[in-house]
């Protein structure tokens, strides 16, 4: 034990607290993680407990830590490459820190579900407050296109906030103990307005992220089979009405996506997800085959797209290309890539190993709260999407969630 039970539990509260502080923007909720991190890797370098450390899950994200590191060195700019790929190890380390809290003091699943509960509840009455109202409750207006977007306002990523973390919430759930029947419903309540809020957020990635875990969570969870499946029939037609009747809606999930698929180009060329992102992912593809090996570099996306000799199409540069697996080819080479590549791998492995356990041997491998969190992580690296940055705060605060929970799952 190398914290006091009292100090134990304040550590728990604030790892928990992360999940409102994302709300705020990327810089708080990043304070407290690296606060949080380097006081644990202090604490363990202090009483020479690096057996923490010690584990499959760690080591390999320690050597992608290394391949980033090394990709940075031989970029065309060093210090701003670095200032991403060296700072990448503190996810690797907060991890490790929730998986130990979890070990030594279950009582942090109870913060993180309160915080879920509390943080999911004010996002529903807000998102829907903004998207009825055209503001919201701080008088926010919607997004560009009237995208809901509530407290995070310019930066339009309710949605995938949402749908990145209730696997994670639906997993808390399973495993609380002594449920009532009202905190069921309230429950059941919450997970229908938050499904139908990433749908009005008009996050197309996020929607599909969605109706991907969802169909995987009604195949593969044990439990409650039939309400599942009448929850998600209730989900379906609430969605279907208000895409009749929102034609804003309408146009951005149905009529837009069908005609960016076709350019009037030779032949009716079908293009990656738009025309813009196919110029992106193109112009990533020419990086990556420029340098296979380790790439151009951690954040050097936003640099290279604007060669001559690499740029593909006329749309205008941006930070990243909009898919990881490309991002990763272009900046940390098929190296990079393997690790991402590589998950995706021991997903399916595991998932068709449960499978043939279920079905030859009529046993349940895993357990519902792991699949809740083998959803979360189908969501993460499912690779035919749009998404944004690998590297970017937001995103790799939930990788380091994730992975907390997985070490200890």
């Amino acid at each position: 034990m190398i914290l006091k039970p009292i100090s134990l539990k304040f550590i728990s509260f604030l790892s928990a607290f992360i999940i409102p502080l994302l709300v705020t923007g990327p810089f708080l909720p990043d304070l407290l993680l690296s606060i949080l991190s380097v006081f644990f890797l202090y604490l363990c370098l202090r009483n020479n407990f690096y057996k923490f450390f010690y584990n499959n899950y760690f080591l390999v994200f320690l050597i992608f830590w290394i391949v980033c590191i090394l990709s940075s060195l031989l970029s065309d700019d060093i210090l701003l490459s670095l200032k991403s790929s060296l700072a990448f190890i503190r996810i690797g380390i907060f991890a490790i820190l929730i998986s130990f809290l979890i070990k030594q003091d279950e009582s942090i699943l109870k913060y993180f579900y309160i915080f879920f509960f509390l943080t999911f509840s004010i996002l529903i009455i807000d998102g829907y407050y903004q998207y009825f109202n055209k503001y919201n409750l701080l008088g926010f207006p919607v997004g560009t296109h009237d995208r809901v977007s509530s407290f995070f306002g310019d930066e339009l990523i309710l949605g995938s906030y949402l749908v990145r973390l209730m696997p994670l919430f639906i997993a808390l759930f399973v495993i609380r103990e002594n449920k009532k029947n009202i905190e069921k419903i309230i429950f059941l309540i919450i997970l229908i307005l938050t499904s139908v809020l990433i749908f009005i957020s008009g996050e197309r990635a996020s929607m599909l992220f969605f109706l991907i875990g969802s169909i995987f969570l009604l195949i593969f969870l044990s439990k409650f089979k039939k309400i599942n499946f009448i929850i998600f029939l209730i989900i379906v037609s609430i969605i279907s009405i208000i895409l009749t009747s929102d034609s804003k809606l309408n146009d951005r999930y149905i009529k837009s996506p069908i005609e960016s698929m076709f350019v009037d180009e030779p032949k009716h060329k079908i293009t990656f997800f738009s025309e813009t992102h196919d110029s992106l992912i193109r112009t990533a593809w020419n990086m990556f085959l420029d340098k296979p090996i380790l790439g151009h570099g951690p954040k050097m996306y936003r640099k290279k797209c604007n060669d001559p000799t690499l740029m593909v199409g006329i749309s205008p540069c941006q930070p990243h290309p909009h898919n990881f697996y490309i991002q990763l080819l272009a900046e940390t080479g098929f190296i990079g890539f393997s690790f991402l590549a590589g998950l995706l791998i021991f997903f399916i492995y595991v998932i068709l190993k449960h499978t043939k356990k279920y079905i030859f041997d009529g046993k349940i491998w895993l357990s519902d709260y792991k699949i809740c969190l083998f959803a979360g992580l189908l969501i993460t690296i499912w690779p035919i999407t749009t998404n944004g940055n690998f590297f970017t705060n937001h995103l790799m605060i939930l990788y380091g969630l994730q992975m907390g929970f997985f070490i200890k799952k």
